[in-house]
């Protein structure tokens, strides 16, 4: 339970207290994740992030640079956001959770669902930490300690990309969330989240990179989606759905995404 709320007035400052009280405090960006169950911290310090101005949204040329204090809602209403990304955000059902959720956090939350994350690596995004290093999503996601983002950088915005989510209601659990991308090259990303063993309780999102590189089609990708990932069966689905249902996704997305980069 949080029991002391911190307000530094910059990145420095932030750094610092984190240090000070390492092992007993966590960020707080907007809140939606460290007071309701499965996510609840039981760090007792919560740093604020509301003072380091981290919910920026400016396009350098073609990239886009988002602040990683960007609320969720922000990213649907942005004329710069890419089509892509907006749907990510909008399969968070709730519009109460959207204005409170920051990208950050849905970055850096050790949470179930990664809703956004696919198409953040399908889109090629990379995190700016706090301490100035760059990385790629894909890389940030993978290691066990989460590091403090400042702003996420999608360097092409004209990106050929689609993504789709898998539940079994509206407000329910995600089943499978997909996200592919085709670049003008005809270099495909392939990203899934739902479908691998869990680690510290969540599964993780990751790459098809060997079928990336393959050119197949139809039941031939269906099956070979299905071969290549392990999902756990729990109250959501068994791993046969879960294989099942991750083959058809992703062969729809990458039969419409191929459709919309010929068109582009």
């Amino acid at each position: 339970m949080i029991e002391h709320y911190l307000r530094p007035d910059s990145t420095a400052q932030a750094l610092d207290l984190m240090q000070q009280h390492a092992g007993a405090a966590t960020w707080f960006a907007g809140g939606s994740k460290l007071n309701a169950a499965p996510s609840k911290t039981e760090k007792t310090v919560a740093i604020s992030l509301d003072n380091l101005a981290f919910d920026k949204i400016e396009q350098h040329g073609e990239a886009l640079h988002i602040g990683a204090m960007c609320r969720i809602q922000n990213l649907i209403d942005s004329e710069l956001v890419p089509v892509a990304l907006k749907q990510a955000a909008a399969f968070i059902y709730s519009r109460h959770v959207r204005n409170q959720a920051t990208l950050g956090g849905e970055i850096a939350a050790f949470q179930p669902e990664a809703l956004l994350v696919p198409s953040l690596m399908a889109l090629k995004a990379r995190v700016v930490l706090a301490d100035g290093r760059e990385i790629e999503v894909e890389d940030y996601i993978e290691a066990d300690e989460r590091d403090l983002i400042a702003k996420v950088i999608i360097p092409d915005v004209s990106l050929t990309c689609i993504g789709y989510n898998i539940v079994r209601s509206a407000a329910g659990l995600a089943v499978v969330t997909a996200a592919v991308s085709i670049d003008k090259e005809g270099n495909k990303i392939i990203a899934l989240d739902g479908v691998s063993p869990t680690r510290n309780g969540a599964a993780r999102p990751i790459r098809l990179r060997d079928i990336e590189k393959q050119d197949l089609k139809g039941e031939l990708l269906e099956q070979a989606v299905a071969d290549a990932v392990h999902p756990v069966a729990n109250i959501i689905g068994s791993v046969e759905y879960k294989r099942y249902i991750a083959g058809v996704v992703v062969t729809d997305l990458l039969a419409e995404c191929q459709h919309l980069a010929e068109e582009a």
